[in-house]
């Protein structure tokens, strides 16, 4: 299975982008969706899941009413909602995939995009 995330750039503070994720090679709908991110000299933090019928989602605290992840399995694709960036949301962010009910955990998740680049300038 392949992941392309996209949306990233160089953005101001309380912008609200949307990051996307593309999959394909397999039935996207097998798989549950996860997104993380990567701050410099961090290490990688659990953003967001959401289950393979987009039925359920997860979040971490520090997120929880400001990012929204949603997917559309017509269109193979999940979603980041990020609203009201801050400087200290610059990051890599990246989606995950894994058969099966989605996780927390970023060593559940085997499938991994190549992430892109959020800068939040003051």
């Amino acid at each position: 299975v392949q992941l392309q995330a996209s949306g990233g750039g160089l953005v101001q503070a309380g912008v609200s982008p949307r990051l996307s994720c593309a999959v394909s090679g397999r039935t996207f709908s097998d798989f549950g969706m996860g997104w993380f991110r990567q701050a410099p000299g961090k290490e990688r933090e659990f953003l967001a899941t959401i289950s393979r019928s987009g039925g359920s989602t997860y979040y971490a605290d520090f997120v929880k009413g400001r990012f929204t992840i949603s997917r559309d399995n017509a269109k193979n694709t999940v979603y980041l909602q990020m609203n009201n960036l801050q400087p200290e949301d610059t990051a890599v962010y990246y989606c995950a995939a894994r058969l099966g009910p989605s996780r927390a955990s970023a060593y559940e998740y085997p499938c991994w995009g190549q992430g892109t680049l959020v800068t939040v300038s003051s």
